[in-house]
């Protein structure tokens, strides 16, 4: 007797000696029958097929983290307080004239682009946006002009916003019942024109050969009469400081007896005092209405916002309008996550406002500078503002 209570039956059977009844295992190895050359054969190019492919696959994902494809990602942006300061300095500032404080925030709304002339976009990079729906991904010659280099286009994109804040002034000063300045300015210049390489968008061309020039109509006016190969002296302003440019001028393509700089041209509007604006690396129209807003604002006893927190977006032309711009619904993203609760879009953009709107976010939609104060004014009040309509 034992204290274990297991007995031999409770043993593994692999420890019990074979019996007489059962054969003991055979001791000789069976060996694998040999590949023949065709086998060995088809496992070496299967094996080098395996390396190839893998090779391709590693090449594949190196190209897709590092070569730019032809898209673009826009995203919801900063936005900056029209009324406010930004990097310590008023993002309007008006002299030599009254103006009246503030409250509130009158908020000018941006987006962010990645890829196309704002840094290369990988592909990687798009399919991950793509999920993202916060974000659109767009084909880069959607949104930039085929074949323009990435330099011009951020050279008008930079034009662009100075003719917004120009425009800007200009529907402020007719809202206001003030006269205004103009001055002919340059929004885009063509490659390969008289004036290339010696003016650029967003030059405001002054006086020509020292005689002061003051409308687009003039200048033309003026160019036209040149005989081609003429050399003009032109007095420029740019935001960096005065310049003077001399431009040899050439045949008109329609009229080759008349003379021709190779510019498109606006009119450049200017208040009878200073307006400056201070913001630098934004680009495009799409702030006109909030520029012409603060412009407003700061010089009217009435206070616009009222203490309110209020974005919004769209172009302006000088007689007032509003103009649909890109990017709106990244906009109004943009505008709820920094605390806006009123959003002004162009009336223009409404069937793409119409069911994107973030939760908390009232958007009102807007023609003209009229209806953008009051849309304002109807929130303030209580009452709610036109807003877009489906359709």
């Amino acid at each position: 007797m034992t204290d274990d209570p297991r007995t031999a039956a409770s043993k593994p059977v692999e420890d019990s000696p074979a019996t007489p009844s059962e054969p003991a295992p055979s001791t000789e190895s069976t060996q694998p029958p040999k590949p023949s050359p065709r086998q060995v054969a088809a496992r070496r190019r299967y094996r080098r097929s395996l390396i190839v492919c893998g090779a391709l696959a590693l090449v594949l994902l190196v190209a897709a983290a590092v070569l730019p494809v032809p898209y673009v990602i826009v995203s919801p942006g900063p936005v900056f307080n029209t009324i406010g300061e930004y990097d310590g300095k008023p993002v309007i500032k008006i002299t030599g004239t009254t103006t009246y404080p503030t409250t509130g925030e009158l908020n000018m709304t941006t987006v962010r682009e990645r890829g196309g002339p704002y840094g290369p976009l990988t592909a990687i990079e798009a399919v991950v946006a793509y999920f993202n729906s916060d974000v659109v991904v767009l084909p880069k010659d959607l949104l930039f002009p085929p074949g323009q280099s990435d330099a011009d286009t951020k050279r008008a994109s930079t034009a662009d916003f100075s003719f917004s804040q120009s425009k800007a002034v200009a529907a402020a000063m007719k809202h206001l019942n003030i006269p205004v300045v103009t001055s002919p300015a340059v929004s885009s210049v063509n490659t390969g024109g008289p004036s290339d390489g010696k003016l650029q968008p967003g030059d405001v061309i002054k006086t020509v050969n020292g005689t002061p020039v003051t409308t687009r109509e003039q200048l033309v006016t003026t160019v036209r009469a040149t005989k081609p190969g003429t050399t003009l002296k032109l007095g420029v302003k740019r935001k960096d400081g005065d310049a003077t440019t001399d431009v040899v001028v050439g045949a008109n393509p329609k009229d080759p007896s008349q003379g021709y700089l190779g510019v498109s041209l606006e009119n450049y509007y200017q208040a009878p005092f200073p307006i400056e604006f201070s913001l630098d690396g934004v680009g495009g129209p799409s702030a006109g209405l909030m520029f012409t807003l603060g412009t407003i604002d700061e010089l009217t006893p009435g206070d616009i916002a009222g203490g309110k927190d209020i974005a919004g977006t769209g172009t302006i032309d000088p007689e007032g309008k509003v103009g649909a711009i890109g990017g709106i619904r990244q906009k109004m993203i943009a505008a709820r996550g920094e605390g806006a609760t009123l959003f002004l879009a162009p009336r223009d953009n409404c069937r793409e406002v119409v069911g994107q709107e973030p939760e908390g976010l009232t958007v009102a939609a807007v023609g003209n500078v009229d209806e953008a104060l009051k849309a304002i004014d109807d929130y303030r009040a209580g009452r709610a503002p036109a807003a877009c309509q489906a359709g």
